[in-house]
C-alpha cells in the first residue's frame, strides 16, 4: 500500500495522479489540514509532523512513502530515510529534472511557501543537474490558506498571485516550477498572470511515473492479500472547503475518515 502525506489537501494531486498511472495498488493519503500549512512553521516543527505523519501511514500499512508536501520534502526528507526502513519519494526532484529539461534560455522561477523557498532546496537541485540555469525563487505564504478555503476564483486571489508572479515576470523566467502540491489547483489562474510562454512545471505525474517504474520492478513486495479493496483518506480535521477541493480533484466525492486526537500540537 502506498502511504502520501501533505500539509492539507494539495497533496490530493498526487494521490489522483498516482490513481490513474497505478490503478491496481491501494493508496493511504493523509492531509494534516489541523496543522496546516507546513511552510510557515519552523524546520523543526515540520520535522516533526512529517515523522508523526509517517507513522501514522505506517501503522495503516503502507510499505512506501511519497512526502507530497514540498515544505516536509524540502527540510524532512533525508530525516525520514534515515529513521525508516522503507522506500521514499518526494515532490521535488522529479519537478526540478522536468524544469532543466524545459527551459528554453536558462531562466527558472519557483514559487513555493517560505520554508521551501528558505531551504533554497529547488536552486541547490537545479545547478546540480546544471549549473548555468538563473533560479529566482519567490515565497507565496498566501496561497495554501486560500487553497484549503476553497478560494479557488476569487478576484482576491488573483490580486495576491499576480503580486506574487510581478518579480519572477521581470526576471523573465521561461519555466515556472510550482513548488507546492496546492498550487496546480491555481494553475488556471497562475498560467495567464506568469504568461502564456511560460512553461508550468507540476510534479504531481512525475512522482506518478517514478513510482510506477519502482514498483514494476519490485511489484511482489508490495502488493498483499491484506491490503483493503478501496483507497483510503485521512485527515486530521474534516472541512467542507476540504471536501470541495477533493471533489474538484477527484471528480467524485471523496469519504473521508477522521484521524482523531493521533497528533500532538
Amino acid at each position: 500500500m502506498i502511504g502520501i502525506f501533505d500539509s492539507g489537501v494539495g497533496g490530493m494531486t498526487v494521490a489522483r495522479a498516482i490513481e490513474e498511472v497505478l490503478p491496481d495498488m491501494r493508496i493511504i493519503y493523509f492531509g494534516d489540514l489541523a496543522r496546516s500549512p507546513y511552510g510557515s512553521k519552523s524546520p523543526d516543527a515540520i520535522k516533526k509532523y512529517a515523522r508523526e505523519d509517517t507513522e501514522f501511514l505506517i501503522s495503516k500499512g503502507a510499505r512506501m512513502i511519497v512526502v507530497a508536501c514540498n515544505s516536509a520534502a524540502s527540510v524532512a526528507a533525508d530525516d525520514l530515510e534515515k529513521a525508516f526502513d522503507i522506500p521514499f519519494f518526494e515532490v521535488i526532484t522529479p519537478a526540478v529534472r522536468n524544469a532543466a529539461s524545459a527551459s528554453r534560455h536558462g531562466r527558472i522561477g519557483v514559487i513555493g511557501t517560505r520554508a521551501t523557498v528558505a531551504s533554497a532546496v529547488y536552486e541547490r537541485k537545479i545547478k546540480a543537474l546544471q549549473n548555468d540555469l538563473q533560479v529566482f525563487s519567490q515565497a507565496c505564504p498566501l496561497l495554501v490558506p486560500l487553497v484549503e478555503e476553497g478560494w479557488l476564483n476569487k478576484q482576491e486571489t488573483k490580486m495576491i498571485i499576480r503580486r506574487y508572479l510581478h518579480r519572477l515576470k521581470i526576471k523573465q523566467v521561461d519555466t515556472l516550477v510550482l513548488g507546492c502540491t496546492h498550487y496546480p489547483l491555481l494553475k488556471k489562474l497562475i498560467q495567464p498572470r506568469i504568461g502564456k510562454r511560460v512553461r508550468v512545471i507540476d510534479s504531481a505525474i512525475s512522482v506518478a511515473q517514478e513510482l510506477e517504474e519502482h514498483i514494476r520492478r519490485n511489484r511482489e513486495r508490495y502488493m498483499s492479500a491484506a491490503d483493503p479493496d478501496h483507497n483510503i483518506y485521512y485527515l486530521s480535521d474534516i472541512t467542507e472547503a476540504a471536501r470541495q477541493t477533493a471533489r474538484k480533484i477527484f471528480g467524485r466525492e471523496i469519504e473521508f475518515q477522521l484521524a482523531h486526537g493521533l497528533f500532538s500540537n
